[in-house]
């Protein structure tokens, strides 16, 4: 188990607490040192467990060795934190995040028939659980783009499929589609609503067993209007309220990933500050609003729409 030497624990537990205890674990991506430091801050001030997520991409960004060092330098021994490959979509890569020290993967083969979904999904299971990582996986697809996730339209997860997938696959959550989706851009008005009816069946048929939502922001207005004041050129964006969230995590909901918001406070605080003194070219200013900013937003999404406040 190469993630304990970082502090970090698995995701299997933390799960299933949450279960039991009808919230959700935040799922955060980040990026860089301010976004990691964002997340650190206040799942420290709301005591709450969570999940730090990277994706194909952001690992490539970052860079494996660099991005071991930064959580090495956090110190995480003694907090209920978890280290997340976000939508690995190889065996290889979810290989290569177990081997730096990842204590839960995700493997994404949403794109595949079902038997191939199943087949890759197990060969990680097999590979990660040799070194007691965690393993998720998805049935059903979200549309949406997201770094190296893209879907034209979502495909609804077939609740006839998950007790069969999760049994043979072995892993120890289910990401479910049932009309979240990644990006900015999750509903056309304001009269959509999640597909609890699919959610309830699933959740009927796995009733003990952790389910993930992914492409959960709410993409908060005020962001939109600050980027928009500011230059920018958002229009149309449309998150998921954050009432159906809740609902959601009633229904065996218990992961809840978020990364739209956090783009948007991030882009809000750094198009405000550049504009505030245009003479400035001082990096830390930005990027400082921006840590504030997201800190801010993450505590705020912890304790209205995870409810996992002081559950550490």
């Amino acid at each position: 188990m190469k993630y304990k030497k970082f502090g970090l624990v698995g995701t299997e537990k933390m799960l299933k607490s949450a279960l039991l205890g009808g919230y959700a674990i935040p799922a955060f991506n980040f990026y860089n040192m301010e976004s990691l430091q964002s997340i650190m801050v206040a799942a420290s001030q709301a005591r709450s467990p969570v999940i730090l997520g990277i994706s194909e991409s952001a690992l490539k960004y970052i860079g494996g060795e660099l991005l071991m060092g930064m959580i090495l330098g956090a110190k995480l021994d003694g907090k209920q934190i978890a280290l997340h490959l976000d939508h690995g979509h190889t065996y290889e890569s979810c290989k290569e995040a177990i081997n730096l020290g990842f204590s839960s993967v995700m493997i994404d083969g949403s794109a595949l028939p079902f038997e191939e979904n199943i087949k890759l999904t197990k060969r990680v299971v097999t590979y990660a659980h040799k070194y007691g990582v965690s393993v998720e996986a998805e049935l059903g697809a979200l549309a949406g783009i997201e770094d190296d996730v893209h879907a034209d339209e979502t495909v609804y997860t077939n609740p006839d499929d998950v007790v069969k997938f999760v049994r043979k696959t072995g892993c120890d959550s289910l990401a479910v589609a049932i009309g979240t989706s990644h990006g900015a851009y999750k509903r056309h008005n304001e009269s959509e609503e999640l597909r609890f009816d699919i959610l309830k069946k699933i959740a009927k048929l796995l009733p003990d067993f952790p389910l993930v939502l992914h492409g959960a922001s709410t993409i908060p207005q005020e962001f939109i209007s600050e980027i928009n004041a500011n230059g920018g050129k958002i229009k149309g964006a449309m998150g998921i309220p954050a009432e159906q969230i809740r609902k959601a995590v009633r229904l065996n909901i218990c992961k809840v990933n978020i990364d739209s918001d956090a783009r948007l406070a991030w882009m809000a605080a750094v198009r405000t500050q550049l504009g505030k003194v245009p003479s400035d070219f001082d990096p830390r200013k930005p990027l400082g609003a921006a840590r504030e900013k997201m800190t801010q937003l993450y505590v705020d999404e912890i304790k209205d729409i995870m409810r996992s406040t002081n559950k550490v």
